[in-house]
C-alpha cells in the first residue's frame, strides 16, 4: 500500500479485513482512524506501550496496562475513558495538567486525542467554562472519534451545572464551525448514546429550548441531523413536548432545514 492509499483509504468493513501493515500503523500511533471498525480495533495496550516512551511517559506504562487489565469486559470506550482518567489524575499529581493536554491533543494520532478529552474535562482545577473553551480544538476534531469522546467526556461534568452552561452554550449555536454547533446538542441529548440520561432534560426539554430554537433552521445537515436525534431521544419521555414544538415549527417556518429536522425529530412518534 502506497502512502497515498494509505491516506486515502476508505478503511475495512470488517475487523479482520483491515490490513496487517494499517493496523500496525495504528497501533504504532502513526496514522489516525478512517471509520468506526479501524477504530474499534486499536489495541490500546500496543499504543500505550509504543507512544507513550516518546511522549516521556514510560515509566507509566507498567501501571497503565494494569489498569486496562483491571477493565471488566473490555470495551474501547471503557479503554479511554480508563487511560483518560489516569493521565488527567497524572496531570493535576504533577502539577502539569496544561502540557500534558498540550501534548496529547495535539498528536498524530486521533487514538491519542481521545485521551486528552478526559484530561481536560476532569481537570477540576479549571471552571467547566475554561475546560469547554480549552477542549474547543477537540470539539471541532477532524476525526469523528475525538469529536464523540470529547462531549462524552464533557457531559458529566456539564450535568452538575446544567442551566448555567445551557446559557454559555447559545454563544456557539453562531459559531462557523459545524463541529461545535453540533457539539452543543450531542453533549445535551436527554437520553444520549453510550452515555448516561441527563434526568434533568428527560423531565424537563425545554430547559434546552434556547439551544433548539437557535439551531431549527442551520444550514448544516451535521447539526440537523443531530438536533432531530435530540428531539427524537425526548420524544421517549415527554412525546407532547416535541410534537407540539415540532408542529409550530413547521407552520412558522418554510426553511427546508427545520421542515427535514421536523420529520426526522418525529419518526418515532410516526411510528
Amino acid at each position: 500500500m502506497t502512502t497515498v492509499e494509505l491516506l486515502n483509504r476508505k478503511g475495512a468493513t470488517k475487523g479482520n479485513l483491515i490490513p496487517d501493515a494499517v493496523l500496525q500503523m495504528l497501533n504504532q500511533g502513526e496514522i489516525e482512524t478512517v471509520n468506526l471498525i479501524e477504530w474499534s480495533a486499536i489495541d490500546h495496550k500496543q499504543l500505550i506501550n509504543n507512544v507513550f516512551p516518546q511522549l516521556g511517559l514510560g515509566a507509566e506504562v507498567p501501571q497503565l496496562i494494569n489498569v486496562l487489565d483491571g477493565i471488566d469486559k473490555p470495551s474501547v470506550m471503557k479503554c479511554v475513558a480508563a487511560v483518560g482518567n489516569y493521565l488527567s489524575a497524572y496531570g493535576i499529581r504533577n502539577n502539569n495538567s496544561e502540557q500534558l493536554y498540550s501534548l496529547f491533543s495535539t498528536h498524530k494520532s486521533d487514538s491519542i486525542r481521545c485521551y486528552a478529552c478526559y484530561i481536560i474535562a476532569l481537570n477540576n482545577d479549571l471552571t467547566l467554562v475554561e475546560r469547554l473553551e480549552l477542549a474547543r480544538p477537540l470539539i471541532a476534531d477532524a476525526n469523528f472519534g475525538v469529536r464523540e469522546i470529547v462531549w462524552m467526556a464533557l457531559r458529566p461534568e456539564l450535568v452538575k451545572q446544567l442551566e448555567e452552561i445551557i446559557v454559555y452554550l447559545q454563544r456557539w449555536t453562531t459559531d462557523p464551525d459545524e463541529r461545535i454547533r453540533r457539539f452543543i446538542t450531542e453533549v445535551t441529548r436527554p437520553k444520549g448514546v453510550w452515555t448516561q440520561t441527563i434526568t434533568a432534560l428527560k423531565n424537563n426539554p425545554e430547559l434546552a429550548l434556547p439551544l433548539l430554537e437557535a439551531l431549527k433552521s442551520d444550514e448544516s445537515l451535521y447539526v440537523q441531523n443531530s438536533v432531530a436525534n435530540w428531539l427524537n431521544d425526548a420524544s421517549k419521555s415527554q412525546p407532547e413536548f416535541v410534537s407540539s414544538l415540532c408542529m409550530r415549527w413547521a407552520n412558522d417556518s418554510n426553511s427546508k432545514a427545520t421542515q427535514y429536522i421536523v420529520k426526522r425529530a418525529m419518526r418515532t412518534l410516526n411510528k
